[in-house]
């Protein structure tokens, strides 16, 4: 009987990846490199406008609201 294609395609990525030597600590260091890369776009490029523009949870969903509302 054949396996599903998704059962087969994880346990083909899951036999690599298991057997790996060097590639372990190559992906291991690009996952620290994207969340590094990921928390300073956060914190510099995408500031939390509605926490400092607004007081309540209310007003913020008031203003959400009217956003998705008007057209530009």
């Amino acid at each position: 009987m054949k396996k599903h294609i998704f059962k087969r395609a994880y346990e083909m990525y899951y036999d690599g990846f298991r057997s790996m030597t060097v590639g372990r600590k190559l992906w291991a260091l690009i996952i620290v490199k994207l969340a590094i890369i990921f928390l300073v776009l956060k914190l510099f490029f995408f500031p939390d406008i509605l926490q400092t523009e607004y007081d309540s949870d209310e007003s913020r969903a008031n203003a959400v609201r009217k956003s998705l509302i008007t057209q530009p």
